[in-house]
């Protein structure tokens, strides 16, 4: 053991050893490029401005959402979810209601249901949809939020 038991957990045996060098050096044969690869050596500089490197190459930066989406989205997420809460109240309260027919009766009933699942798959259809394109994506997010509000939740109808 040498020195302080402590500074041995930052240090692997053999760290002393003379023949590492720190920094890179190469070991082996260079890969061989696959078909269609971009080379990137030193005395290629000047060719290599030149080329174009193919789409599927690189990521695609526009189906990435920046910080101000993502945080715009996850607002827009949590509104939808008090809607569902909304809405999932407001079916609670109009199930003891019913119609003396039993075709209306269920018809209403599923429509409820709808209503409650509505929000959530507002999110999840127009999250899916736009892709790419995160303008068209907020506004169809702000116009679920104007259209989908539980109302009857809201105004009290449904006590």
């Amino acid at each position: 053991m040498r020195g302080d038991p402590d500074d041995e957990a930052l240090r692997w045996e053999g760290d002393d050893d003379p023949t590492l060098v720190p920094g890179w050096k190469r070991v082996g044969e260079p890969a061989e490029r696959p078909a269609g690869a971009v080379a990137h050596d030193d005395e290629d500089d000047a060719e290599a401005s030149d080329r174009t490197v193919e789409p599927e190459d690189e990521p695609d930066a526009a189906m990435q959402p920046g910080s101000a989406e993502l945080v715009l989205l996850g607002v827009f997420a949590g509104v939808y979810l008090l809607y569902s809460i909304g809405w999932l109240f407001t079916a609670t309260g109009f199930a003891a209601l019913g119609a003396d027919d039993p075709v209306s009766s269920f018809m209403f009933t599923v429509g409820l249901w709808l209503a409650v699942l509505a929000p959530t798959l507002w999110y999840v259809t127009v999250f899916v949809s736009t892709r790419g394109r995160p303008r068209a994506r907020l506004v169809w997010m702000l116009i679920g939020v104007v259209v989908l509000a539980p109302l009857p939740f809201v105004v009290g109808s449904t006590a």
